[in-house]
Formats: structure tokens, C-alpha cells, sequence
């Protein structure tokens, strides 16, 4: 029985750690998208959206069934909770990556737009978020999840001053206005790329210390 159960969980990090892999792929190659203007890489990137959403249904199917069957508790109850919600912030990951790709053909023609915003670089420390998450999880460790939050503020100040740089510059050229609309959308979305990865942190200090974390600033 202890060993049937241990394969299930070795079997569910195994399917955590592929859909991750499978997501952070995704998030690369949607920036690559709207760096090179490629609208084939987008089709790859909504056609991979599916077999996220399988591993979704498969991940939540495992953890009933272990639930279930072996009644875990202390550290593999965590595990095991933990699974359910990574396995969540992982498949809206997954539909920002896709939801990205829905910028790249507005923004084509206004490439230096994209440059003055900043939102590259924003792009680039979400990315980073996000890939240090997934390390997190993966080798358990709960130092590096800590380190994850403080990257977010970053993240924010990014997503706000691009928002007053778009403003403004609707407020001088109105044909710009279309565009910037589509770019204030994007960095919202790469905000929300930050804060899932945040989530995601704060799950694994969880799994890890049995200390929870999440919102506890407002508490």
C-alpha cells in the first residue's frame, strides 16, 4: 500500500513538472511572438493551450483519487494541496501565454511603441518569476520561493508606468490610441504572468514550512 502510494505521488510531481515545462515554453515562445512579429509561433502556442488544459483535468483527477484512496496528511497532504493549486496558477499561465499571442498581429506596425514602453523589460522579469517558481517547486525550495514576492514590486512599477507612458501618448497622437490600448492589455497580462508566479511561491513556502503566507500583509 505505502509503495502504491508513493508511485501516485512520484506520478503527480512527474505531470506537475511536464505541464510546467509545457507552460514556460508557452510564456518564451509568446514573447519571441511579439518580438519577431512570427503569427505561425502563435498558432503553436494556441495548439499547445490543449494539452495544458488535459494535464489540468488529469492533475485534479490524480489528486481526487489520492485523496481518496490514502488519505494522506502532514507533508504529503501539502503536497498533494499544493499540486491543486499550482496545478491552477499553471493553466492561467498557460492562457496568458495564449492571450499574449492575441497582441502580436495589433501591435506588428508599432514595434517602437513596444520599445519606449519598457515592456520587454517588464516581460523579461516576469519571465524570470515565473522559471524560479517552477525551480521552487520542483527541488522544494522554499528560500528561493521567498525571493520570488519582492521581484513582483518590480513587476508593478513596470505595469505603471507604462500605463501613464501610454496615456500620455494618446494624449498627443490619437492614432496611437488603438495601439496603446492593445499594449496597456498586454502588460496587464504580464502582470498577472508576475502574480501568478507569486502564488505559486507562496504555495511552495507552504508545501515547505507549513506556513501560509498569502496575503498575510493584510492581515
Amino acid at each position: 500500500m505505502q509503495k502504491h502510494f508513493e508511485t501516485e505521488l512520484e506520478s503527480l510531481k512527474t505531470n506537475i513538472s511536464k505541464m510546467a515545462s509545457l507552460v514556460e515554453e508557452m510564456v518564451e515562445n509568446a514573447f519571441i511572438a511579439l518580438k519577431e512579429n512570427d503569427l505561425e509561433m502563435c498558432k503553436k502556442i494556441k495548439a499547445r493551450d490543449r494539452e495544458i488544459d488535459a494535464y489540468d483535468n488529469l492533475i485534479k483527477t490524480q489528486c481526487e483519487n489520492i485523496l481518496a484512496l490514502f488519505q494522506p496528511f502532514a507533508v504529503d497532504l501539502r503536497f498533494i494541496l499544493t499540486a491543486l493549486m499550482i496545478n491552477n496558477q499553471l493553466e492561467r499561465c498557460g492562457d496568458i501565454a495564449v492571450n499574449i499571442t492575441q497582441r502580436v498581429k495589433p501591435l506588428m506596425d508599432f514595434k517602437f511603441l513596444l520599445e519606449e514602453s519598457k515592456i520587454f523589460e517588464m516581460a523579461e522579469v516576469a519571465k524570470q518569476m515565473f522559471k524560479e517558481a517552477i525551480d521552487a517547486f520542483i527541488n522544494r525550495d522554499s528560500k528561493l520561493a521567498e525571493q520570488i514576492g519582492e521581484k513582483d514590486n518590480i513587476v508593478d512599477g513596470y505595469n505603471k508606468n507604462i500605463f501613464r507612458f501610454l496615456v500620455e501618448k494618446m494624449k498627443t497622437n490619437s492614432e496611437l490610441i488603438e495601439p496603446a490600448s492593445h499594449l496597456m492589455i498586454l502588460s496587464r497580462h504580464i502582470e498577472r504572468l508576475a502574480d501568478h508566479s507569486t502564488n505559486i511561491a507562496e504555495d511552495v513556502i507552504f508545501m515547505v514550512n507549513a506556513e501560509i503566507v498569502s496575503h498575510k500583509h493584510k492581515l
